[in-house]
């Protein structure tokens, strides 16, 4: 009997493992908004790292959470860390592309839940007399994040995405309500 349920036992946790290995590691997750707005007014509200706070879906997860800024704030090499409470761990954020009213690329550092590095992208492309703007997380999970996330149902597209929406929206309406020139 005991032989029986340790062989079920080792059966089903090879047959969960060859699965999860199977799982591809690499995620891509993007979501776009149009802000009735040119690329030059959305452009400071991407590129600096400060003014990041202000629309961040994470910075009203824990509006405590502790943050620290580079010297340089905005464009290439601007970078802040941050050390919060569950829903946003601790990491650092380094913008390392910046190519004015078009494209900032950065660099995501995760320390905690989980410790690893991602890309995202905000892409700028003007849209009638507005601008679309394309938030894009990319990365690789290794195969204990790939584990971890299956057992407890977490899915990127989900999490990430739904962030991004929240994130997209505080930008469009901050954008939206400034003066125009």
């Amino acid at each position: 009997m005991l032989k029986n349920l340790l062989i079920g036992f080792v059966s089903a946790m090879s047959a969960f493992l060859t699965y999860v290995w199977m799982q591809p590691a690499a995620f891509n997750v993007a979501r776009s908004t149009t802000i009735a707005a040119p690329p030059a007014a959305v452009f400071p509200h991407v590129n600096d790292v400060k003014k990041f706070q202000a629309w961040s879906p994470w910075a009203r997860k824990d509006p405590s959470a502790q943050v620290a800024y580079s010297s340089v704030t905005s464009g290439e090499g601007a970078s802040f860390a941050w050390s919060g409470n569950k829903d946003v761990g601790e990491g650092k954020m380094t913008i390392v592309e910046s190519k004015p009213n078009e494209r900032v690329a950065i660099r995501l550092d995760f320390i905690k839940p989980f410790t690893g590095t991602s890309g995202a992208v905000l892409a700028l492309q003007p849209a009638g007399e507005g601008t679309s703007v394309t938030w894009t997380l990319s990365g690789e999970n290794g195969f204990f994040e790939r584990a971890a996330m299956m057992m407890l149902g977490i899915k990127m597209e989900e999490m990430v995405g739904t962030d991004y929406e929240k994130g997209l929206a505080s930008l469009k309406a901050l954008v939206e309500a400034m003066p125009k020139n």
